[in-house]
């Protein structure tokens, strides 16, 4: 069986690591097919490409873009995707722009919280400025010994609600999975267990992520926990949808999941990449 880890992290977005060293890391984890999906930049694929080819790893180009549904934040990724597309580049370098602004407000509030000169802070852990994230802002705190990890400091700074929360209007879902079709991948909703719908509007999101043209969902993630697997494959085969697999890795010390290292699928599910492998 394939061990297949198609959503991790490097240091171009949100992780700690470089897409060589993720490569090495993968190869080293029994990893045999491998995709980097940095946050709304493809800035790291052809490095990765690279450096899985000297692994010995299948490589999957990916990308995971950030979208606002109904007054949330929703990933959706996409695989297989054409890298070099110019409408892909221009839609994510749009999604980007916001970042800095809302990076100054982050820093702002947390300000107000005591927790001075974060934006600078947070810069030390940002391998592109353009990319600056909550994420940032959480290393930085832990930093400081404020919170333990990062799971604590969501938990009580940057998640809604929270001191240092920051809602911001990304891409419509409409024109993320036409990006990813455009530049001939495969779009797939990301760690659908996050999000914090009712039934009824869960089940409104996924029939129009179906109706864009969206085929798949995370069924065996990092972000959903043991008892969530079967839960999500019974959405992906009550959909139609095919099942990936991804470890949602960001670095060695802050990730619940290391890369490769996930369950296989459940049974009765159809693999995102059954047949492109």
């Amino acid at each position: 069986m394939l061990n297949v880890d198609l959503h991790c992290h490097s240091n171009v977005s949100d992780g700690v690591l470089t897409p060589e060293a993720l490569a090495a890391r993968a190869r080293q984890n029994g990893v045999d097919v491998w995709a980097l999906t940095d946050h709304d930049e493809v800035d790291g694929v052809a490095r990765a490409r690279a450096a899985a080819a000297e692994n010995g790893l299948r490589f999957v180009a990916g990308v995971e873009i950030s979208v606002t549904w109904a007054a949330q934040t929703v990933h959706i990724v996409g695989l297989r995707i054409d890298e070099t597309n110019s409408a892909l580049l221009q839609g994510l370098q749009a999604t980007r722009g916001g970042r800095e602004q809302r990076a100054r407000a982050i820093a702002a509030q947390l300000a107000e919280h005591g927790i001075a000169d974060a934006y600078q802070g947070a810069l030390k852990y940002v391998g592109n400025p353009d990319l600056i994230s909550r994420t940032h802002f959480a290393r930085y705190i832990i930093e400081l010994g404020l919170q333990p990890d990062m799971h604590a400091v969501f938990r009580h700074y940057l998640s809604e609600g929270k001191p240092g929360y920051m809602p911001h209007k990304w891409a419509t879902l409409k024109e993320a999975i036409g990006w990813i079709r455009g530049a001939g991948g495969t779009a797939v909703v990301a760690h659908p267990g996050r999000y914090k719908y009712g039934v009824v509007a869960f089940g409104a999101f996924l029939d129009e992520f179906k109706q864009l043209g969206g085929t798949a969902i995370e069924v065996v993630t990092g972000s959903h926990t043991i008892d969530q697997y079967p839960v999500y494959a019974k959405v992906a085969k009550d959909y139609g949808f095919l099942a990936s697999r991804g470890s949602d890795f960001h670095g060695p010390h802050e990730s619940r999941v290391d890369l490769g290292t996930l369950p296989p699928l459940p049974s009765g599910v159809t693999p995102v990449w059954h047949d492109w492998v």
